[in-house]
């Protein structure tokens, strides 16, 4: 359970002065830059590999951010015909330091004891429609036209289903090149952007766990546009899965979003979250049993 000071949701850049570079480090190229579509100021960080430029929560690796929400919220967006990396440390309940590391240069999931290792698939914006790629998993460099994204990342889902281990909190982030980075927050929420603060009042979205993007987190929505029609999100991984995934990327929305449906007629708690986490999560490729248990043997 996070402590006081961190619910409903902390913001890490803002909470730890990311701009003051005094609890957080940075290697290379990395730059504050106002986005003026965004309207706020985002990092750059861009380098000729992935790993030559870097931003890091906390500054020294002796440290620990100590952050114990479920969920991590990452704001980004890869840099075109670019490939980029993060790392997150998270301890367990024993005290073990686990690297969770997504990119799109890894070609294929890799698991040790301490260590897992991702692909993560970038969608272009024309692939609305689902295609043999998008269907499949390709990774590789961020396309032209790639979307800004909210990356939500199950921290505990993530350790119990492919190292059978007990989730206590973050210990850090490294976030390298090449990416554009608008914000990073933890929260035991499931945060809708699609969702506004009118629709959650109204259907008591909170009492089962999802609730409206915060303003101070979210991307901004011109008039008569639509959310998803902007931006992607991605959920990893899906919630209600048994088996563990192959690579981190976009689903195929549903042909009828959840949320279209009037409120009033919203099914039971428990299948509105599952059918709503159905739709924004990863259901693409999946490896079986036993080839990830051939992974941990390695």
């Amino acid at each position: 359970v996070p402590a006081a000071w961190q619910r409903p949701y902390l913001n890490i850049f803002k909470h730890f002065r990311v701009e003051e570079w005094k609890r957080s480090a940075k290697e290379g190229d990395v730059a504050a830059l106002t986005d003026t579509r965004l309207k706020g100021t985002i990092y750059r960080i861009r380098g000729t590999n992935p790993t030559s430029s870097y931003l890091q929560l906390p500054r020294a690796g002796t440290q620990s951010l100590g952050l114990t929400g479920r969920y991590l919220y990452l704001l980004f967006r890869p840099l075109p015909h670019k490939h980029f990396l993060v790392h997150l440390d998270v301890t367990t309940e024993e005290n073990q330091v686990v690297r969770i590391s997504f990119s799109n240069f890894f070609k294929e999931f890799k698991s040790t004891a301490t260590w897992l290792q991702f692909p993560f698939v970038c969608g272009a914006a024309k692939d609305l429609v689902c295609d043999t790629v998008s269907q499949h998993g390709v990774s590789g460099a961020a396309p032209a036209d790639v979307r800004w994204t909210c990356l939500v990342l199950d921290l505990p889902s993530i350790l119990s289903q492919y190292l059978n281990r007990r989730y206590s909190h973050l210990k850090a982030v490294k976030l390298c090149s090449n990416l554009l980075v608008k914000n990073l927050c933890t929260s035991d929420l499931v945060f809708d952007p699609a969702v506004t603060f009118s629709e959650a009042r109204h259907a008591d979205l909170a009492c089962r766990g999802i609730a409206p993007m915060p303003r101070e987190m979210a991307f901004p929505v011109p008039k008569g546009e639509k959310w998803h029609d902007l931006y992607d999100y991605v959920r990893f991984p899906s919630e209600g899965s048994k088996l563990p995934y192959k690579s981190i990327q976009r689903s195929c929305p549903s042909p009828v979003a959840v949320l279209e449906k009037p409120i009033c007629q919203l099914p039971p708690p428990v299948t509105f979250a599952r059918a709503l986490c159905d739709r924004l999560s990863l259901i693409h490729h999946i490896t079986s049993p036993k080839a990830v248990s051939a992974l941990w043997r390695r």
